[in-house]
């Protein structure tokens, strides 16, 4: 399963990407709206940094909006994915700017109807957001199960990005899962590198050596 940073934060990337693991990043205008540099200048850097799928989210809600702001952000590098939103307008916008050639990531997607939709118009991504269905008492990973089940009955090209990963469990699910990818804050990935046994064990390993080159001098 390939793993993306949800982020628009280079700190993060920066900090992240040299472990190779990282594999692409998701941003959104709000993620964006917290960095001091234009968000274009940001994009950029990105993809710079990663060489791999960044998604860049449009604002307008209208398909011709969509188009035009789609293009306009695939044309920063060749590593941007065009975000857009679930919808009738989004799907019409997503259908044209993949007959552009331009890989659409359709996101704000939470049931497996509405990712059946959006693999039916050709979108290269879909984005099921298991947090936000936890939060209304739904089950998130669940949705994710049923979405990767019926891609796999019809071979549909587009790749489940399970997304509002909130938890190591989250990702670990999602790969149990067979999810192509999951996106994940930075502070979410860097969990998953931590285990009290580790922790223990590698302390355990350098006393022992310490002992050792004592015992040695």
């Amino acid at each position: 399963m390939k793993l993306f940073i949800d982020t628009g934060s280079l700190k993060d990337i920066e900090k992240l990407v040299p472990i190779g693991i990282i594999d692409g990043i998701t941003t959104n205008p709000s993620l964006l709206a917290k960095e001091e540099e234009d968000h274009r200048q940001i994009l950029k850097r990105i993809c710079d940094l990663v060489r791999g799928p960044v998604s860049a989210e449009v604002v307008a809600t209208d398909a011709e909006g969509m188009v035009r702001e789609g293009r306009d952000l695939a044309a920063i590098d060749e590593h941007i994915v065009v975000k857009v939103p679930f919808g009738p307008e989004g799907l019409k916008a997503c259908g044209r700017l993949r007959a552009d050639g331009h890989r659409v990531n359709v996101t704000l997607v939470f049931s497996a109807a509405q990712a059946l939709l959006a693999a039916k118009v050709g979108a290269s991504y879909v984005s099921p957001f298991v947090g936000r269905v936890d939060d209304i008492a739904s089950d998130g990973m669940r949705l994710i199960e049923e979405i990767v089940e019926i891609f796999d009955n019809y071979d549909f090209a587009t790749e489940v990005l399970v997304a509002s990963a909130r938890s190591p469990m989250h990702v670990v699910q999602a790969a149990r899962m067979g999810a192509d990818i999951c996106t994940c804050p930075a502070t979410v990935i860097e969990a998953l590198f931590k285990h009290p046994l580790t922790d223990i064990g590698l302390e355990r390993f350098l006393k022992d050596w310490e002992k050792a080159q004592a015992v040695k001098a």
